[in-house]
This record gives C-alpha cells, sequence and structure tokens, in this order.
C-alpha cells in the first residue's frame, strides 16, 4: 500500500538514513490520496532537522534582459520576444536602496541577480563587487549573487567582498538539460558550483518544474544536488510567460507540485527547500501548504520578471503557520 511505504520511508529518514533514487521514484508513484500523508511525513521530517526557521530572501533584477543564452523558459534570453524591461546594470546606489528595502521588508538575506551567461570578461563585475561591499557596510544582511559561470578569480573577490552564498541553479536535470538550453553545457554550471563550494562559500542551487521534464528526471535533479552537497534548493514552477518557448507550456497540477516539494524534503532532509517563482500561478490559494510539505526557505517580495504578492504578505502567511521568519543579524550570515 503506499501509505505502507510512506511511513517505512519516513522512519528511515527521521532515524538518520538516506533514500535511495529507486525508493524516491516510487514515492512518485503512490495513490494521489495518500499524498498528504506524504505532506504529512515530509513537515515531520523539516520540524526534525531544521526545525521552525524559515530562511528568506529579497532580490534585485540588477540588470535585465539581453541574455546571450537560450534557455527556453527565460523572458530574459535575446532569443525570446518576451515584453519585460530591459536595461543596463544599476547604479550603486540603486542596488544599495534595494538592498535597504529588503532589510525593511524583514529579509534575511539580499542577491543581487544579472543577466547574463557568467562573470568571464564581463565590464560590470567590478561595480558589482563595490556594490556588495557597500552592502555588508550599510546594513546587516546575509549577501548572496547570482551572477552566472564564475572563475576562481571571481569567487575570490566575491568572498573577499563578503558574499556568503552563490546562487547558481542547475535548472533541471542532466538528462534533461539539452531540451532547454543548447548555448552552454550542464557541466559549466556543475564547475562553478564546485569552485563555490572549494571556497567554502554556501551554495543556492535548484531549478523548475514543470518543463516537460519526467518524475525520474526531477528526481534526478535533487540527487544530483545531494551529490553536490548544496545548501538551499530553490524549487520554481514554471510560469510560461508570453514569448518565450515555452509559451503555453501546459501547467502542472498542484498536488504534484507539493508531492514533488515533499519528496525533495526526504532526499535532502537537512537542507533549505526554497519556495522561488511561480508559487503563486500554479498554486494560489494552495501556496501555504508548501509549509506543510517540507519547505523552510522563501524567496519574498517580487521575482525576477514578475511580481509577488509582496514581503509582508508573504511573511504573515509564513507567521499564521507558525514558523519563524529568519531576522538580518550582522553576527549570523552562514
Amino acid at each position: 500500500m503506499s501509505y505502507d511505504l510512506i511511513f517505512e520511508l519516513g522512519r528511515k529518514v527521521l532515524s538518520g538514513g538516506a533514500i535511495t533514487q529507486e525508493e524516491a521514484v516510487a514515492l512518485t508513484r503512490i495513490d494521489e490520496i495518500d499524498i498528504p500523508i506524504l505532506l504529512a511525513v515530509a513537515n515531520k521530517v523539516r520540524e526534525k532537522f531544521t526545525g521552525n526557521r524559515v530562511d528568506t530572501c529579497e532580490i534585485v533584477n540588477a540588470r535585465s534582459g539581453g541574455c546571450s543564452e537560450n534557455c527556453k523558459f527565460c523572458a530574459q534570453s535575446a532569443h525570446h520576444e518576451a515584453k519585460i524591461e530591459v536595461y543596463p546594470l544599476m547604479s550603486e546606489a540603486e542596488i544599495l536602496a534595494a538592498a535597504k528595502k529588503a532589510e525593511a521588508d524583514g529579509a534575511y538575506r539580499f542577491c543581487i541577480v544579472t543577466a547574463g551567461r557568467g562573470m568571464e570578461g564581463d565590464p560590470d563585475f567590478e561595480r558589482i563587487v563595490g556594490a556588495i561591499r557597500k552592502i555588508g557596510e550599510e546594513t546587516s544582511l546575509g549577501r548572496c549573487c547570482s551572477l552566472g559561470t564564475l572563475q576562481d578569480e571571481h569567487v575570490r573577490e566575491l568572498k573577499a567582498a563578503g558574499i556568503s552564498r552563490y546562487h547558481h541553479n542547475l535548472e533541471t536535470s542532466r538528462s534533461f538539460f539539452h531540451a532547454i538550453c543548447t548555448t552552454h553545457t550542464y557541466e559549466e554550471r556543475i564547475e562553478t558550483i564546485k569552485r563555490i563550494k572549494k571556497a567554502g562559500l554556501q551554495v543556492c542551487s535548484g531549478g523548475i518544474i514543470g518543463l516537460g521534464e519526467s518524475w525520474q528526471q526531477r528526481i534526478e535533479l535533487a540527487f544530483t544536488l545531494r551529490e553536490l552537497d548544496v545548501d538551499s534548493v530553490p524549487i520554481n514552477v514554471l510560469n510560461s510567460i508570453k514569448g518565450t518557448a515555452m509559451e503555453g507550456q501546459t501547467r502542472l497540477r498542484p498536488m504534484e507540485i507539493l508531492q514533488t516539494f515533499a519528496i525533495f524534503r526526504l532526499i535532502l532532509p537537512t537542507k533549505i527547500i526554497r519556495y522561488a517563482g511561480g508559487r503563486e500561478h500554479n498554486l494560489g490559494e494552495l501556496v501555504p501548504l508548501g509549509f506543510l510539505s517540507g519547505i523552510n526557505g522563501m524567496l519574498i517580495g517580487n521575482y525576477l520578471t514578475t511580481q509577488g504578492k509582496g514581503a509582508a504578505e508573504d511573511l504573515a502567511m509564513v507567521a499564521n503557520l507558525g514558523l519563524n521568519p529568519m531576522q538580518p543579524c550582522a553576527k549570523d550570515h552562514q
């Protein structure tokens, strides 16, 4: 019976064991009526290993559009015709103002995001480093950035500037990546993550579900993240945007989305599993259930090219569930 499998694997994880890829795939085949049982078990795993704290992060789209890469889901790709605002790197003052707003909103971390393949040969890199230092001087926020692929020299400069965590999504599994991007390789993303880990920094890396991947490929992504020992796993749910190659993609069913969160929690019991983009679009009034399915992190406020509900409403929802949004603290950015 499905519920016997759920309880068996739940006990295994709660006692400190690790589920196998085959066991995780078996959880994708449970009877739909038993999905709420899986969510409850994942919630218990979350509570045991990560407590009731929710890691919150707010982002700024510091350089928008015109990206050279052809990721099919991305509104910022120059290969697409999505109607978004395109602009060069914000000034240091604008980035600092966004960070101060995030701190006032109650975010624990702040992430500077730029469109583009990576920082090799990028003339904006030193200005970004300067903004990171300034944020450290004038706020208590944990500092993160998402700048694409990096070389060792970039990692050293970012660490010296005060970055404690770096965001670089794998987006999907290795076996499915070719179906969503052909202008760079999966291995390039892996190598950037390894450079960040080697430097002693934390890694925030996850992906997007609903791209057309199979359940097996979704599980493959989770196990790759486990193998890389990433610290934070943002799970986006595709919000197909007009003008992209994913325009018109069929939405995932809400219960399948929640089931995905729960399975990721059982695979990654001690990690931050973070609510990211597409949650309102795909889950609607069921968004709070994500936090009862193993989620313990959240992107608050707005996303890169779409609007969220706002930081105040996001944090109120977390508090109403009896969870504790982490607050900025100068002594604790790890």
